[in-house]
């Protein structure tokens, strides 16, 4: 055996400079903009999911201890429900959109035009490895664009995975995968893309900005934020409990951009709220949840180390009221409650992303808004109430990238909304349409004939030809015939 063959071909600049040219050459060929392509390509991509479900779960098993259930319900369905969407809904989102015109153009007839953008590269992360690098690929193929996928290397088993599948089922000239860490990653953002497509920190999300800026490439930055639960008295409390416990622990043990963060009510309800949350808990996962099959590990020993950090902070070890049990070797966090930490806790200064979950007690629950409103925009707010008037004042005041009434994170599946952040917690939106035009260029397009070439726009200028041109700048019918007339 030789030892050139088992050694891995470098993914450096050079080769980024190679994969990027071979790239243009089959976007200029237009092969990805016809509808056959665009389509055969979707329907691929669904044969992955539903041919190798099994390899998917036991990959994102094997890099994040992940529960079958959580993975099929938050990445496999969801890549179908997208899948499904784009292929009913593509031949409609590529037609024209024809517009009115006015009395300025007359006669014209316009329409904007949908066009792919062209060789767009598409960064995914870690904590959801497989949707978070393939749904946002739907919507850039369904646009028409050649594509560069970037699995997260923190996942390295879905990671592989994805470069096998990708390079099976879907066409390798247009569509490609790039697998490696921060070197490849690099050797990628060094070169002149259409689009980059990013989800992850807002530390690394500054790093792609910069990169782009470059180049003027435009960006769409899935970031994250301290994502806040505000919870009312007047509620089902069993339901409002399983919807918030959901959103955090059972979406990958807190490691979600959009889990809840921290949780705000009253003084006077916080007893009972935390005391149906450690009955909940306990249901769920037992009295050690380190020995439960249905919570996922943290990703790494540096996230394990920085979530301990966060609990070690003097400023909060005593604050723990339900939890903190974990196990270094085997990347275990158990849920854990905090009540009442300061505000200038390190727990309160950067988001979670864990299985933490603070507790912040006021005295009216209006007074949690300002609280919200005085951090940076979150990209999910969740409020739970049966107050007509609180629910209005929560959806006119609080800006983050998706609000939810009495749920968490369930809008994420909802394809009718888009999702992204606002401020930073990212900018850029997609799913269902809204991906579709993430990865396109909306182009107006106006239609003339050679009929009513008026003389007034051209020299040499007169105070009857001005009147004639205010008038049709203003869309005026009855400043045109004036003008014309000569009525002053």
């Amino acid at each position: 055996m030789a030892e050139d063959s088992e050694t891995k071909k470098v993914f450096d600049a050079e080769a980024a400079a190679s994969l990027m040219k071979e790239l243009r050459g089959t976007y200029a060929s237009g092969k990805t903009r016809s509808y056959e392509w665009r389509v055969a390509q979707l329907k691929n991509l669904m044969k992955i999911v539903d041919d190798h479900e099994k390899d998917i779960l036991d990959a994102i098993r094997a890099d994040l201890s992940k529960p079958e259930q959580e993975s099929y319900i938050a990445e496999i369905s969801i890549i179908k429900s997208s899948c499904t969407r784009a292929l009913g809904e593509l031949n409609r989102w590529m037609k024209p959109e024809k517009v009115k015109t006015s009395i300025t153009t007359f006669p014209s007839s316009a329409e904007i035009v949908s066009e792919p953008l062209g060789v767009v590269l598409i960064i995914g992360a870690w904590n959801f490895p497989l949707l978070l690098a393939l749904d946002p690929a739907i919507g850039a193929i369904a646009a028409g664009n050649a594509v560069v996928l970037k699995p997260s290397e923190l996942c390295p088993a879905t990671s592989s995975l994805i470069a096998k599948l990708v390079g099976k089922y879907l066409d390798s000239s247009c569509i490609k995968v790039v697998e490696g860490a921060v070197a490849e990653t690099s050797a990628l953002l060094e070169q002149k893309w259409d689009k980059i497509f990013f989800t992850g920190s807002g530390r690394v999300g500054r790093i792609v900005m910069a990169a782009a800026a470059k180049h003027l490439t435009p960006v769409a930055l899935e970031l994250g934020g301290k994502c806040p639960v505000v919870v009312d008295s007047d509620i089902n409390l069993p339901v409002a409990i399983r919807r918030i416990a959901g959103g955090k622990w059972a979406s990958n043990n807190g490691q979600a951009c959009i889990a809840p963060d921290y949780i705000i009510t009253t003084k006077d309800f916080a007893p009972k709220l935390i005391d149906a949350l450690k009955h909940e808990l306990e249901a769920w996962y037992g009295k050690d949840p380190l020995e439960s099959k249905d919570l996922a590990h943290i990703v790494n020993s540096n996230h394990f180390a920085r979530l301990a950090k966060l609990l070690d902070d003097d400023k909060v070890s005593g604050k723990i009221i339900h939890g903190g049990q974990r196990d270094k070797a085997n990347l275990k966090f158990a849920p854990t409650i905090l009540l009442d930490v300061p505000e200038d806790s390190l727990v309160m200064n950067e988001e979670i992303f864990g299985p933490l979950l603070p507790i912040l007690t006021v005295d009216k629950l209006e007074d949690s808004f300002d609280m919200i409103t005085s951090r940076g925009k979150p990209l999910a707010a969740y409020l739970f109430t049966n107050n007509k008037k609180l629910k209005e004042k929560f959806v006119k005041t609080v800006s983050a990238g998706g609000l939810v009434i009495n749920d968490t994170v369930l809008h994420f599946a909802e394809k009718t909304l888009p999702f992204g952040g606002v401020g930073e917690s990212g900018m850029g939106s997609y799913h269902g349409k809204f991906s579709y035009e993430a990865f396109s260029h909306r182009k107006s397009v106006l239609y003339r004939g050679f009929a009513g070439d008026a003389s007034a726009r051209y020299p040499p200028y007169s105070d009857r030809k001005l009147k004639l041109l205010k008038a049709l700048l203003s869309g005026s019918v009855v400043g045109v015939i004036l003008a014309l007339i000569g009525w002053s």
